[in-house]
């Protein structure tokens, strides 16, 4: 399978029969035409924290590329928004405020042509480097999509107790093509109102107009949890995680786990740091997908509020929704 079809649209999700691949035509670009509705940025153009996005392990999303909206975003904010070309090392983190890292790759070959388990992305000192920044008072955003790229970053999550799973978190799965085309229409919706959205600080905002009652992701991996960490994302009820033997080659046995309950964006506070993990990485961007140019991210229906999501996520690393966040009402 190409590199270029990462995610495909529902519609051809749907059409999939059993052990195909996807066709090449499912291809993203970034919807640069997208312009999320914040009422106030939160910093003077360029005076707020430094965000930092990984570039140097073969990632699939770039600024220049498929996470353009998402660099826009948060300029749009007021952060200072960077690539980070580098090895993660503490020279190259330590201009850095946020280091975000989405979809590291071990190298540019082939998805299927990469061994089984999935590669690390990162040498084990980049993983040390890292740990031993965060814990110092670093930022990281770690966003790993569905297999092969969980797998290529499970080595630096797991340096935090967190626990990637290389497959697809899916709503069920079932061999027969009709019944798994109605199961792949539903999208992965987190609500308030199921508890799916857990209470939490970075969905509740700084203010009413932050905050977020409905998330939407777009087929990432699921993932557990140490003690201390915080999860923000929990998987709906009836969903599993596929572990194919390759991306997107699914077969009527293809081994599945449960999932529901477990989480698809979550965040830990590190000794003097903080750190995000999150479990799909099409939620924070805006993509066009195939020759139809359906919107994918944080341009399509049910996502209008994942913008806010990313904003509020970016204010808990830097600790600015902390500060300005109410006191809680004393209990009687």
């Amino acid at each position: 399978m190409s590199k270029a079809v990462l995610k495909i649209a529902v519609p051809t999700i749907a059409g999939l029969i059993l052990g195909s691949s996807l066709p090449l035509a499912a291809q993203q670009i970034p919807d640069r035409d997208y312009r999320a509705p914040i009422l106030a940025p939160t910093y003077a153009k360029g005076t707020g924290p430094v965000v930092c996005l990984d570039e140097a392990h073969h990632n699939f999303h770039t600024l220049d590329g498929r996470y353009w909206s998402f660099g826009e975003l948060l300029r749009r904010d007021g952060h200072s928004v960077r690539p980070l070309r580098g090895r993660l090392e503490a020279a190259t983190l330590a201009p850095c405020a946020i280091v975000v890292i989405a979809n590291a790759q071990p190298s540019d070959a082939d998805w299927n042509d990469y061994p089984s388990p999935t590669p690390s992305a990162f040498s084990d000192a980049e993983i040390r480097a890292t740990r031993r920044w965060v814990q110092r008072g670093g930022k990281l955003w770690l966003i790993a999509d569905h297999m092969p790229l969980a797998g290529a970053a499970a080595s630096l999550a797991r340096a935090f107790g967190v626990e990637f799973s290389d497959g697809f978190a899916m709503p069920g799965f079932d061999a027969d093509p009709q019944r798994r085309a109605a199961i792949f229409k539903q999208p992965t919706l987190f609500r308030r109102s199921d508890g799916t959205l857990v209470a939490h600080a970075v969905l509740r905002g700084r203010r009413s107009g932050e905050t977020v009652t409905q998330v939407r992701s777009f087929t990432g991996q699921a993932f557990r949890l140490p003690d201390g960490a915080e999860s923000v994302l929990a998987l709906p009820s009836g969903y599993v995680s596929l572990q194919p033997l390759k991306p997107w080659q699914f077969h009527a046995d293809t081994p599945q786990i449960p999932v529901a309950g477990w989480s698809q964006g979550a965040v830990l506070r590190v000794g003097a740091g903080r750190a995000a993990f999150f479990g799909e990485a099409a939620m924070f961007t805006t993509q066009l997908q195939g020759p139809d140019k359906c919107p994918m991210g944080m341009n399509a229906p049910g996502a209008e509020q994942n913008f806010q999501l990313a904003l509020n996520v970016a204010h808990w690393l830097s600790g600015r929704l902390d500060a300005d966040a109410p006191s809680p009402k004393p209990a009687r």
